[in-house]
């Protein structure tokens, strides 16, 4: 025996596993009406819960939902003749909607969605993968999405960098959320929705150029480059700088590149995280000995691992279970841990050390950042790998 509240939760879990079927408008199998049949009892169950019948016949008359409710009568020869609630016949979603306090996302959706696709057809299909963005989206939101759309179809190759777009409150903030939606309509409507996934090419738009933060450590280097001792410029720019170090450190974070003090030889680049593939493009570094510092952590390995794909024989510094454990009292725990099992270009001993900590064989998620390391033993570290 379905009670109202029972009804409300079975049309709640209908909503959600065919919401998007309903905006298309496809309706399947002729489910309109949809019928929820109600449990009436038989006698012999009616008898082993007579209060619970009554409960249930009394929770449906006092009932002033949605939909179209049937009652029927039943003849029990030792409870005489009933009326019972049969079945709730609802004409369409704007009823489930309603049904589960979902309507007003429901009516938004739907207007939204026929207002884009009255616009352009060939999204029909596509749309509803995006109903909480039809339905939660604000108005100003709305119209920004609307609006950007028709400027890029329109202007598919305009070489623009996304801020010269004139369209109003589409800022980098809004936008930077916004990127995949953005790219996934824009190749459906280019008719190409399994081609080309990167937002900027996709929308035909500039990116801003990827800078690559990078200290000369060495005086004789940093005269070559009229004093300049702390570069942040474009990969491409890096890539052509006149110096040829015979040293060369990656580092995770930022303040730990800022912290080295002058070395022979050497350079130090900053703050790639997982961009790392951008060293490739360094000529200048493939005759370097290349010497990376990370984060003791699950990601930490996994930059390493990547950026090995492009430095084959990058070494390491402080990235060993001697450190680890002789930091214990800075450890913190890594929130997200990287998902592969392995990373295949880790040597054996690294590998251990990254297993151990995914399997948290020493405490929880074990973290240790670069910066928190006793600076007097990571410069002496530094430097003896470079002797």
């Amino acid at each position: 025996m379905k009670l109202p509240e029972d009804v409300r939760q079975f049309l709640a879990r209908r909503f959600r596993s065919k919401h998007r079927e309903w905006l298309i408008g496809d309706s399947g199998d002729g489910q309109w009406p949809l019928e929820v049949t109600l449990g009436v009892p038989t006698e012999q169950a009616a008898l082993r819960q007579v209060d619970g019948v009554r409960a249930w016949v009394s929770a449906w008359q006092g009932w002033q939902g949605v939909g179209s409710l049937s009652w029927c009568e039943r003849r029990w020869k030792a409870l005489g003749v009933q009326r019972l609630p049969e079945k709730l016949a609802l004409r369409g979603p704007e009823d489930v909607a309603l049904w589960i306090g979902e309507s007003a996302r429901w009516v938004r959706a739907q207007s939204r969605y026929q207002t884009i696709t009255v616009r352009w057809p060939v999204l029909a299909r596509q749309l509803p993968r995006y109903f909480d963005v039809l339905a939660d989206y604000s108005d100003a939101d709305f119209r920004r999405l609307a609006e950007m759309l028709g400027w890029i179809n329109l202007n598919p190759k305009s070489n623009l960098y996304p801020r010269q777009i004139p369209i109003a409150g589409a800022d980098s903030k809004w936008l930077d959320s916004r990127k995949g939606l953005i790219s996934d309509l824009v190749a459906t409507l280019q008719g190409d929705p399994t081609g080309e996934r990167d937002f900027f090419r996709r929308c035909g738009l500039r990116a801003q150029p990827q800078l690559m933060r990078m200290r000369v450590l060495d005086p004789e280097l940093r005269a070559r480059l009229g004093g300049l001792g702390d570069i942040s410029a474009p990969c491409e720019e890096v890539a052509s700088v006149g110096i040829r170090p015979k040293n060369v450190f990656v580092v995770e974070n930022l303040q730990t590149g800022l912290a080295f003090d002058d070395l022979p030889g050497a350079v130090v680049i900053m703050r790639l995280g997982y961009a790392v593939d951008v060293l490739g493009q360094l000529p200048w570094l493939q005759q370097a000995q290349c010497i990376y510092w990370g984060d003791i952590d699950t990601h930490g390995f996994a930059i390493l691992n990547r950026a090995r794909t492009y430095i084959p024989s990058l070494k390491t510094v402080l990235m060993d279970e001697s450190t680890l454990m002789s930091h214990r009292d800075l450890w913190v725990e890594e929130k997200d841990q990287h998902s592969s099992t392995e990373l295949p270009l880790l040597t054996n001993t690294e590998q251990k050390l990254y297993q151990s900590i995914k399997g948290n064989a020493w405490d929880q998620q074990v973290r240790l950042e670069q910066e928190r390391i006793r600076w007097d033993v990571a410069w002496n570290a530094i430097q003896a790998s470079i002797r």
